[in-house]
């Protein structure tokens, strides 16, 4: 059963790119600030079916002749091993990444920005690496004065004790592994040098959520509230742009608290008045013009709703967010009246789950994971002392698309006992189950002489982009193998054992 699609992303990018150039003033250098994800961008994907998770990089690649790129890194981040949580990777891990991922599209990394810079063994431990494998390192301060004092922000004791970045092409990207980067200050002090050496340049931002020409309480505006808990950011009218073009538009909290600085910083760099009258006026979004059927959009966001209140619950139980967020992705679910079975994987997972544990008497639980398949079928797969949840889930339902019958085994005994002996005896593990990685190594060696494993391991690839369910929260590990399988999977909350340290 195809998948609905709701958005056009090549009309995205030829969008995107004519409207960035047309950005650049004649003769001059535009720095472009972008946010959020260049690569696997999977919430804009889930959000905007149709959308293409590497849309940022490809139009980045359509440019690459005339543009070159700025990573900034906060150096807080690196001192805390702040962490991505879609990849599981500290902040500085993520330079690395990008750096190799914009080699590989042929895109020229200017150099890496360590922001806020404060002297530190991590940080420095980190610049060193960049530094011996051939990257170009600057160091910026903090901006003293900063945000208030516009007159000592802008002068040589402000944006002026940081370096100048060497910049050879019209378009500067200036990015980051998440937000509080520092990619503004990096883009404003480059303005400032600029201008300073006879150099006029301009500013823009790389925008895609919230989305400006569609309506505030618009479900894909409010999936962006929802993931964005752990910011607390709050979509708002752009009350600059409706006082100056009689236009509503859709911004978020800090780009317009920020915006009244930000002009006049720019108007005190350039000694002339800013060409932006609001903070959408700064920004390069046209989404709302290449979404195809809002309806479509409208359902892949809600389920977006209810898959960040299920995350946000298993986050809170970890200790990782904090009480007001959780409140507020029950308040968006409730502003749409979506309950959490509105995800149609979670009731089959919690249903078996309750009749399998019904009629235990130990204080052992079983898991049980519900996929939903392509086809709208829905397979479960529960824990054993053979396998995990999600493992058992998994070789049922290449089982069902495969064809192959539920009774017969895909992995042999012959394969199996080994790995739960080096488990168990070897590596002394409580729990000898396999789980998602040890599963699919197991799958593939069984392929080399099972005409029938072969069967199924050539249906793993029809797995990506189904949603699934467990009835307890997964290790990093297993979340980890189903992100790389383009499973996605949420969560309750809800630990799958009594150990403290070898359980999450």
């Amino acid at each position: 059963m195809p998948r609905a699609i709701g958005f056009d992303s090549e009309k995205y990018l030829e969008e995107q790119s004519k409207y960035i150039l047309e950005r650049i003033p004649q003769g001059q250098r535009l720095y472009i600030e972008f946010g959020g994800k260049l690569i696997f961008d999977k919430h804009a994907k889930r959000v905007l079916p149709g959308f293409d998770e590497n849309a940022k990089i490809k139009l980045l690649s359509r440019l690459k002749d005339n543009l070159e790129i700025i990573i900034c890194i906060f150096s807080g981040d690196i001192e805390r091993n702040k962490t991505r949580q879609d990849f599981g990777i500290t902040y500085d891990a993520e330079v690395f990444r990008l750096i190799d991922d914009f080699r590989n599209h042929d895109l020229s990394v200017n150099s890496v920005v360590i922001t806020r810079y404060e002297p530190h063994p991590a940080t420095d431990t980190f610049m060193t690496k960049l530094e011996r494998r051939g990257i170009k390192v600057y160091t910026h301060t903090a901006t003293k004065g900063y945000p208030t004092d516009v007159d000592m922000i802008v002068s040589d004791e402000g944006y002026g004790a940081n370096p100048y970045i060497v910049a050879t092409k019209p378009i500067v990207a200036v990015t980051g592994p998440g937000p509080g980067s520092g990619k503004l200050a990096t883009c404003l002090s480059q303005l400032y040098h600029e201008n300073k050496m006879g150099r006029k340049a301009a500013y823009s931002k790389f925008e895609t959520f919230p989305v400006w020409n569609i309506p505030l309480k618009h479900p894909l505006n409010v999936a962006y509230e929802a993931a964005t808990l752990d910011l607390k950011d709050v979509n708002m009218i752009d009350n600059f742009h409706l006082e100056a073009h009689g236009i509503q538009a859709v911004n978020y909290n800090r780009d317009l608290e920020m915006f009244p600085v930000i002009k006049r910083i720019i108007e005190k760099i350039t000694g002339e008045e800013s060409v932006y009258q609001s903070p959408t006026d700064m920004g390069v979004n046209r989404v709302g013009l290449c979404i195809t059927d809002d309806a479509v959009v409208r359902e892949a966001s809600l389920q977006e709703i209810v898959r960040r209140y299920l995350i946000a619950k298993c986050d809170y139980k970890k200790g990782s967010l904090d009480e007001e967020c959780l409140e507020k992705a029950k308040l968006l679910m409730d502003d749409f009246g979506l309950k959490e079975d509105d995800r149609n994987v979670v009731g089959p997972a919690r249903e078996r789950a309750a009749k399998l544990n019904a009629s235990l008497e130990s204080d052992q639980i079983v898991t049980v994971m519900a996929l939903e398949l392509p086809n709208g079928k829905i397979v479960t797969g529960k824990s054993s002392r053979v396998m995990d949840a999600p493992s058992a889930c998994i070789l049922n339902a290449v089982k069902e698309i495969a064809g192959i019958s539920d009774e017969l085994h895909l992995i042999s005994p012959v394969i199996l006992e080994p790995i739960q002996y080096l488990k168990c005896s070897l590596w002394k593990k409580e729990n000898a189950a396999l789980d998602c990685d040890e599963t699919l190594i197991a799958l593939t060696l069984c392929a080399a002489t099972n005409p029938t494993a072969q069967m199924a391991l050539e249906k793993i690839s029809e797995l990506r982009d189904c949603r699934a369910h467990c009835t307890s929260m997964l290790s990093k590990n297993v979340e980890m193998t189903l992100l790389d399988m383009g499973i996605d999977c949420t969560c309750d909350p809800v630990f799958s054992s009594k150990n403290l340290y070898y359980n999450i």
